[in-house]
């Protein structure tokens, strides 16, 4: 048997949130199909997903519990969770996988509501799903995600703890910095070497390292690694999405290897500053976009550019990022519960970049750092002997 991530009554209080907002709203059925929302309303978690073969599907209908329109292959698994109504068919199937059991539990409801805006996709065929609206056309598909997302924006403490305690985790193994990396070691072995530690020191999993390195700066920050050995002047950067119970991390860490280039710690301290700019504010009642300009305003004082990155941090939580952006254009406003990223960037020379992030729970007051902050100077490791 599995052990479920949470206590039932944590999906019975998303249960009972959601089904108060689709009453506000006349939504008569939530339509979700891809990971992210199955794992939210149900607790069933596989890295099944990966394969693209099989579509899987929930019904959340505005009484009653869900409802898990799966594949037969994970009917086991399903069944473990806290989700009574379980229907199957074998899968793959080319001509009906799954489209006339869906359509037979959709069929009666007026408005169905299902994901359709920014930082969602479709995880159907594309012809399938036209098929499905065909075969319902007595039915009105209609947006939901701000309503979802809204919801799932605001963490439990028992979502909290999950990413504190990975959090924890990665900060342990960026501590241990010193013994892990040195000049000359290839960015492989660095990758390598880190991964390793963040699973020993008990990650469940790392489906997301990337970083990189160069003279003073690096060049991008979603980099993967490559045989590139560490050389003395360079900054490192490695950003880890570590996971525990199905929840990330996702903050990173600048190591100068044999001595720190007074550039690079000029700008290591700038984007210091705006990090504490935006702690200073980051309460309840302010929105996203003064998180975003109280960064901007430090990097532009440090007399850099934003380094192009478009956003200055992000939500966190079950996804690697979520929403709300710590941009511009975002006006959504901060709640306790919430837990983001704070990332901002800055332009060290052209074509070399450094950035910062934390991650932190909105509270009823100041904020809670998750991660252990970063050093208040460039860390300086691996001297060449």
């Amino acid at each position: 048997m599995t052990t479920p991530d949470f206590p039932q009554v944590e999906y019975e209080e998303r249960l009972e949130r959601v089904q108060a907002a689709m009453h506000a709203a006349r939504v008569d059925a939530l339509f979700f199909t891809s990971e992210a929302e199955v794992h939210y309303f149900s607790g069933f978690r596989t890295l099944f997903w990966l394969s693209p073969t099989r579509p899987w599907f929930l019904i959340v209908p505005k009484r009653g519990k869900p409802i898990a329109v799966i594949p037969e292959i994970g009917a086991a698994l399903m069944h473990e969770t806290w989700i009574d109504d379980i229907r199957t068919w074998n899968s793959p199937d080319p001509v009906d996988d799954g489209n006339s059991l869906l359509a037979s539990l959709l069929t009666g409801y007026p408005r169905v509501g299902a994901m359709m805006g920014r930082e969602t996709s479709l995880r159907m065929p594309l012809a399938d799903f036209e098929a499905l609206r065909r075969r319902l056309s007595a039915c009105e598909f209609v947006d939901v995600t701000a309503m979802v997302q809204k919801l799932r924006m605001v963490k439990s403490p028992d979502e909290i703890a999950k990413i504190k305690s990975i959090c924890a985790i990665a900060s342990r193994s960026f501590e241990a910095a010193p013994a892990l990396f040195s000049a000359g070691q290839s960015l492989k072995e660095v990758f390598r070497s880190f991964r390793i530690s963040l699973l020993e020191n008990g990650a469940d999993d790392v489906p997301y390292l990337v970083g990189g390195a160069g003279q003073g700066g690096y060049s991008g920050v979603i980099s993967p690694p490559t045989e590139r050995p560490l050389m003395d002047g360079d900054i490192l950067m490695l950003d880890t999405g570590a996971t525990l119970g199905g929840y990330y991390c996702d903050f990173d860490r600048n190591f100068a290897i044999g001595h720190a280039p007074v550039a690079s710690r000029k700008a290591y301290s700038t984007l210091s500053r705006a990090t504490d700019a935006a702690l200073a504010i980051a309460r309840p009642g302010v929105r996203c976009s003064e998180l975003f300009r109280v960064m901007a305003g430090e990097i532009g004082a440090g007399g850099s550019d934003t380094a192009g990155v478009g956003r200055f941090g992000h939500g966190l939580g079950m996804q690697l990022t979520e929403p709300p952006s710590l941009a511009p254009f975002d006006d959504t406003i901060l709640a306790a519960g919430m837990v983001i990223t704070l990332e901002p960037g800055i332009e060290v020379a052209e074509g070399r970049m450094m950035v910062q992030e934390e991650n932190i729970v909105i509270r009823d007051g100041a904020p809670e750092l998750l991660s252990w902050r970063a050093p208040a100077e460039l860390p300086v490791i691996g001297a060449a002997s």
